[in-house]
């Protein structure tokens, strides 16, 4: 038997020089038969993508996003105001990203105008004060007038109707006529039917102021009141103390049937200045007498014979007028 020592130093060089132990042999073999296995695999399958063999997957449908057509440009001018429109575009978009509205050719035609203006330009600011209208003054009688009036008639020839029965006369002797009522004039409703009626001369008078006023103003006139007589004057006296004299050198004149009243209420302060001035120029051309009323309101106005000549028609009586004095208008009541 030999030695402990020896015996170790035996195993160690029979361990040196043996042969691979089963363990090392049976991994050689495994590693040999993969790689047969691999050259097999390589032999049989030539080279595919990495792609190939990815497992197919279900599409999805998305929806076409919406096909929306080119924004059309503006169409090119060689007009300032179309340029400075085209540059406002890109300006706008160029700054403010977020505001994708251009800007209208409007505000592009306003800046420029502006930028037109003159440094030294002056501008001219409107003015807020209101313009008066200035009516003519009142055309107050007086006992003169009334004087003129009586002269007047008795040159015409004219006598003072007495009563009812002589008033009834005269009109059939056709000396008398009636209203010349129309769409343009008016008889108050009050008035008695035998006292509608006036001279011819005064009926044309009439005619003329009522056509004028309707083409003017579009409404009618009304008569209040025509001819009278020297009985009813007198009634009428008791009644209004403001009415003139039946008998005596100065009476009223509407004894004669050259008179007639139009009353003033319901017109506007436009339409008495058109009356005042219409009325001052036959005046001044002598054809009529006015006096305006106030505690009855209206214009009383005597028409003379004259009026009926062709020649007497105020053509140039506003004229005449405005160069008239002044005393014959009287300052108008406070």
């Amino acid at each position: 038997m030999l030695p402990r020592a020896s015996a170790a130093t035996l195993y160690t060089e029979a361990a040196l020089v043996s042969p691979l132990t089963p363990l090392m042999l049976r991994n050689v073999f495994i590693v040999l038969v993969l790689a047969a296995l691999a050259a097999t695999s390589a032999a049989a399958f030539p080279d595919v993508p990495a792609t190939a063999h990815r497992p197919a997957q279900a599409k999805i449908a998305h929806p076409k996003p919406a096909h929306h057509p080119a924004r059309k440009s503006p169409p090119r001018h060689t007009s300032a105001h179309s340029q400075a429109y085209v540059r406002g575009l890109h300006a706008g978009h160029s700054a403010n990203s977020r505001s994708r509205r251009p800007v209208p050719p409007s505000a592009h035609l306003a800046r420029t105008r502006v930028a037109r203006v003159q440094p030294h330009a002056s501008v001219k600011t409107a003015s807020l004060q209101r313009t008066r209208i200035v009516t003519p003054s009142p055309l107050k009688g007086s006992h003169e007038s009334l004087a003129r009036q009586n002269e007047r008639t008795e040159a015409d020839g004219l006598e003072r109707i007495l009563d009812e029965d002589d008033l009834a006369s005269r009109i059939d002797q056709k000396l008398l006529v009636p209203l010349p009522e129309s769409a343009a004039l008016s008889v108050n409703p009050d008035l008695t039917e035998n006292h509608r009626y006036c001279r011819p001369w005064t009926a044309s008078f009439l005619a003329d102021l009522a056509t004028a006023h309707a083409s003017r103003f579009h409404k009618p006139l009304q008569v209040s009141s025509a001819v009278r007589t020297v009985e009813y004057q007198q009634q009428l006296m008791r009644r209004n103390g403001n009415a003139a004299a039946a008998e005596g050198d100065v009476v009223s004149p509407h004894l004669t049937g050259g008179t007639i009243d139009i009353p003033k209420q319901g017109m506007s302060r436009e339409e008495l200045g058109w009356m005042r001035n219409w009325l001052l120029a036959r005046q001044v051309a002598g054809t009529i007498d006015v006096e305006e009323e106030f505690r009855q309101s209206c214009f009383h106005i005597t028409v003379y014979k004259s009026y009926a000549s062709p020649s007497a028609t105020p053509d140039s009586a506003p004229r005449r007028a405005q160069a008239s004095p002044a005393a014959q208008i009287a300052p108008e009541d406070q």
